[in-house]
């Protein structure tokens, strides 16, 4: 399942588009800091005549809760008279709603301020820019992620635990199944649903397998440019909560949604190619790892623990960084080694590319391939030589991320070349909001605590 490709697509494409499908609804769709889609829901006729709406600045710039900081450098960034910013429709964005019950469409909307300046700390924007770096080197960065996830049995009760749902035999998994074809085909009506939405809005998935943990899966994506794919994801995060509503579950892309499985990653492949030769920037003439290949893995290693607070946006995100949950706990790299942070999968030279490992499935996907892409960027720019190559098992070394959210924002504030890259105004707004839901967190008694410190202290 291939996804057109609609990279020139004009706004007279997209009247003609909307015209085939017989469009009657456009949702406008931004997305926020979280991943979260914001926007407004406009009849085709609105949609049409204006070609754009308005929000509020802070709209792309809230918390998972909903929260504003009060006061602070958020303010220095977003000005305290709340004005709009103007969002422009990306035409090539355009995808139909296949749960609708009308004819609809969505659209994701770029956000600018009202001179015509991108927004700088829109998630959107943020990766645009990135990219645009990477033009102006001459190189073409190419992004594949791989997508875990849970499927849940419905709760109203946020207070007790997950469980995985019943499928076709009307059981729960009690036990781990990796690749077992048969765990999947218990839930072959939501899959089908599921490819059958994705065949609708034409989106860029390949293969889908049963991961490790009792109801999780995973879904891969075919490789692609960044700011395309970052798209896919975005669209297919709603989409598979909209499939498993419909069959009475959830879908979570929670890092760690239950305590004794593991948890859910986002790992993305990434690789450059020369946009004059198309060569792949990875790999020299005669097939061998180049020096890029190597300052790429050096710029990962040395950027990526600061930008664990981008990987790895909440809390919860870092209940999966533990030693035994079969996710990095470090940065070290090596071949075809999937206990390494930084893997490097056996392939053929024009398909050389580096796999990060530390994401989470919960990170923003925008944020997330800026970030990612913006250490190898730094680390070519810099000539950043790796460490030697790790050929053992590296859940056995030192653990060298961040155990917390607010150990991650102190790190991310004390690197500032990274800051440099993704935006000052991106880094202040992205790290006020991550203050503000990790104090909100704080604030909440766990049943851990009530359990061993109630009478025992």
């Amino acid at each position: 399942m291939v996804a057109r490709d609609n990279s020139n697509f004009s706004f007279a494409d997209l009247e003609q588009w909307l015209n085939d499908h017989r469009v009657t609804e456009i949702e406008c769709l931004v997305p926020d800091l979280t991943g979260v889609a914001r926007g407004k829901i406009l009849p085709r006729e609105k949609f049409t005549e204006d070609r754009g709406m308005r929000l509020p600045e802070a709209i792309v710039a809230i918390g998972v809760t909903g929260e504003f900081p009060s006061e602070g450098p958020y303010y220095d960034v977003i000005h305290a008279t709340d004005r709009d910013m103007h969002l422009r429709p990306d035409p090539s964005t355009v995808r139909i709603v296949p749960w609708a019950a009308d004819p609809t469409a969505q659209v994701i909307h770029d956000c600018f301020d009202r001179h015509g300046t991108l927004i700088p700390y829109a998630p959107r924007s943020v990766l645009r820019h990135v990219c645009d770096l990477y033009a102006a080197e001459g190189w073409a960065p190419v992004v594949a992620p791989e997508l875990e996830f849970y499927l849940i049995e419905r709760s109203t009760d946020p207070n007790q635990p997950l469980r995985p749902p019943r499928g076709r035999s009307g059981r729960a998994e009690t036990s781990r199944q990796a690749y077992s074809i048969d765990a999947v085909n218990e839930f072959d009506p939501l899959f089908e649903d599921i490819y059958d939405y994705c065949q609708k809005m034409e989106l860029n998935v390949d293969t889908l397998i049963h991961e490790v943990g009792a109801g999780q899966m995973e879904i891969n994506f075919f490789h692609d440019h960044p700011l395309g794919l970052a798209d896919e994801v975005f669209f297919f995060k709603r989409t598979i909560r909209e499939a498993a509503l419909r069959h009475e579950m959830y879908a979570t892309f929670m890092a760690k949604p239950m305590a004794h499985e593991p948890g859910s990653a986002m790992h993305v492949h990434q690789s450059i190619t020369d946009t004059v030769s198309g060569r792949n920037l990875f790999s020299n003439e005669d097939g061998s790892p180049s020096r890029e290949f190597l300052w790429y893995i050096g710029g990962l290693q040395k950027y990526t623990p600061a930008a664990m607070a981008l990987f790895a946006p909440y809390v919860n995100s870092y209940r999966r960084l533990a030693r035994s949950t079969a996710a990095p706990i470090n940065i070290q790299w090596g071949t075809d080694n999937r206990t390494v942070g930084i893997r490097s999968p056996v392939a053929t030279p024009a398909a050389r590319r580096i796999e990060n490992r530390v994401i989470g499935a919960d990170a923003n996907p925008y944020v997330a391939l800026a970030a990612t892409l913006a250490c190898g960027y730094l680390g070519i720019k810099n000539r950043i030589e790796p460490s030697p190559e790790c050929k053992g098992d590296a859940y056995l070394s030192e653990y060298q991320l961040p155990r917390s959210l607010s150990e991650a924002l102190g790190w991310l504030a004390d690197e500032t070349e990274l800051h440099s890259v993704l935006g000052k105004d991106f880094i202040t707004v992205y790290s006020e909001i991550k203050d503000i839901e990790h104090s909100e967190f704080m604030q909440v008694i766990s049943p851990w605590e009530r359990e061993h410190l109630l009478l025992h202290v």
